[in-house]
């Protein structure tokens, strides 16, 4: 069976705010042990998708602090030790401190993050 940690995940991503650990499992889904060091509303990146908001969902629990999802039905926080599925039309709101454990389906995942990261290249 496959298995993951922060620690021995394939793929590090470290941009102003933001330090993920992912790693693509067996069966179609990634695992992403992130951590944010800014507070941010990522709204702005997701432009371009449907609805201008994340098509992908996602399980997570969070380990320390706070994180939110905005969506059509409004705004719903999630805190340390909640355990939480989003799903497809969102965009999210990150604080400071959070870290969360997220599992997404891998090629949604992939799709969204190829738009959201032509939208902060841009930004930049």
């Amino acid at each position: 069976m496959p298995k993951a940690s922060k620690t021995t995940a394939s793929e590090t991503v470290e941009v102003e705010g933001y330090e993920g650990h992912l790693e693509n499992m067996e069966g179609g889904y990634t695992v992403a042990f992130e951590k944010y060091t800014a507070d941010a509303d990522l709204t702005p990146f997701f432009a371009g998708l449907p609805d201008n908001r994340c098509q992908c969902a996602h399980w997570g629990y969070v380990l320390n602090g706070r994180v939110t999802f905005r969506s059509a039905d409004g705004d719903e926080t999630f805190e340390t030790g909640d355990a939480y599925y989003v799903g497809r039309g969102h965009t999210p709101i990150l604080y400071a401190g959070a870290e969360v454990v997220e599992f997404s389906p891998t090629d949604e995942l992939q799709h969204t993050l190829r738009v959201v990261t032509k939208n902060m290249e841009a930004a930049s």
